[in-house]
C-alpha cells in the first residue's frame, strides 16, 4: 500500500481534495481531525485550562478560536501546544495506519491531510506527497466564507503554495468546480499508478 501526504495553503481545498480522494478509494485521515478529536480529552482540556484558563472552554470542549487568538500571536505558546500535540496526532497516524494495511480489502492507497506537512518535517514519513494549490483571490473568499480568524498569522508559520507545490511530489491545481478537482486527482492517481 503507497503511503501518501496531502497538503496545500489555507483555502486551497484540500479538506474538498481529501472528500474526493476517498470517494476515489483512497483510505484517508485529515491531522485536523485529528487535533479536534484529541482536544476533546480530558487531561488535554485540563492542559489546555491550566496553561491558558477557562477562557478557552467553549460549550463543546476547546474553543479553538479562542485558542488560536492566543497562539498565533505568541510563538512560545503555539510552541506548547504543538509540543502537547503533535506526538498524539503522531500516535494516532501510526495506529491508523496500521489498521489501514491490515484491512482485507486492499485500498487504493492512504492518504493524510497534514497542513504543515513540510513545515512539521512530517514529509519524510510519506511514500509521496501532493500539494493542493488555488488561486489566492479564490482562496480568500473561501476562508472568508468560514469566518477564521488569525489568518495572516497562520499563512506567516506555513511555507507559500509555490513552495508547497515545489516541493511535492505531484502538484494539483484547484482552479474550477469540484468535479473538475475529482478529474485530476482520479488523472493523477491514475499517473501515480494506484
Amino acid at each position: 500500500m503507497r503511503f501518501f501526504g496531502l497538503t496545500g495553503g489555507i483555502g486551497s481545498g484540500k479538506s474538498t481534495a481529501l472528500s474526493l480522494l476517498a470517494e476515489l478509494g483512497c483510505a484517508t485521515l485529515s491531522t485536523d481531525q485529528v487535533v479536534h478529536e484529541i482536544q476533546q480529552k480530558p487531561d488535554v482540556i485540563g492542559a489546555f485550562v491550566g496553561r491558558f484558563g477557562s477562557e478557552v472552554i467553549g460549550e463543546d470542549g476547546i474553543d479553538r478560536a479562542a485558542v488560536a487568538r492566543i497562539v498565533f500571536s505568541d510563538p512560545k505558546q503555539r510552541e506548547w501546544i504543538e509540543s502537547l500535540i503533535w506526538p498524539l496526532v503522531g500516535s494516532r497516524i501510526a495506529e491508523w495506519r496500521k489498521q489501514v494495511e491490515g484491512q482485507v480489502d486492499p485500498v487504493r492507497a492512504a492518504v493524510i491531510e497534514v497542513p504543515l506537512l513540510f513545515e512539521s518535517g512530517m514529509d519524510a514519513a510519506f511514500d509521496g506527497t501532493i500539494a493542493v494549490s488555488a488561486d489566492d483571490t479564490l482562496r480568500e473568499k473561501r476562508v472568508a466564507e468560514r469566518g477564521q480568524e488569525a489568518v495572516a498569522e497562520r499563512e506567516a508559520r506555513q511555507l507559500s503554495q509555490s513552495d508547497k507545490a515545489e516541493r511535492s511530489t505531484w502538484s494539483v491545481v484547484n482552479d474550477g468546480s469540484i468535479a473538475d478537482l475529482r478529474l485530476k486527482l482520479s488523472g493523477l492517481l491514475a499517473k501515480i499508478g494506484v
